[in-house]
């Protein structure tokens, strides 16, 4: 084998090592499935960008600290066919929010319903269909965490 074959080779094979972890990206192993929380807020920041859109907040804790927390949903190009956008959320909106939080108990999870002060309500899944990140690893459909109120 040549110089360039094995530089090629070393190149490869460095780019597919990095590239790896990536594939599990797309895992819901860090939320807790089986619970739901729901808080009001203010949002501090809409982030409507790919791979997510991430909705920051802040919201008081049962002690009366603000806590801040990054809540994740779908890609832009998903998230369009519910009824998002760009400008969903600005900065001070008030909302109520519904999400699986991570297991860790960090202020981050995945947003399953926002309202609006005003009412609007934004749902993450479609009526009728069971998101990927609510199907169990048997298969099994586990809708009973979609909060109720959320058609």
């Amino acid at each position: 084998m040549s110089k360039r074959g094995i530089a090629l080779f070393a190149a490869a094979v460095g780019l597919v090592s990095v590239s790896t972890p990536l594939l599990a990206h797309h895992g819901t192993s860090v939320f807790d499935m089986g619970k739901t929380l729901t808080m009001k807020g203010s949002v501090t920041e809409w982030n409507w960008a790919n791979p997510h859109c991430l909705l920051q907040f802040d919201a008081k804790n049962e002690g009366g600290q603000v806590v801040h927390w990054i809540a994740e949903t779908q890609n832009p190009a998903e998230m369009v066919s519910l009824g998002w956008g760009k400008a969903s959320f600005k900065p001070g909106d008030e909302v109520t929010v519904s999400l699986l939080p991570a297991k860790n108990g960090k202020p981050f999870g995945r947003l399953t319903l926002v309202v609006l002060a005003n009412g609007k309500t934004f749902v993450t899944i479609k009526e009728g269909v069971t998101p990927k990140y609510a199907v169990g690893s048997s298969g099994d459909s586990k809708s009973e965490n979609i909060p109720a109120g959320s058609k």
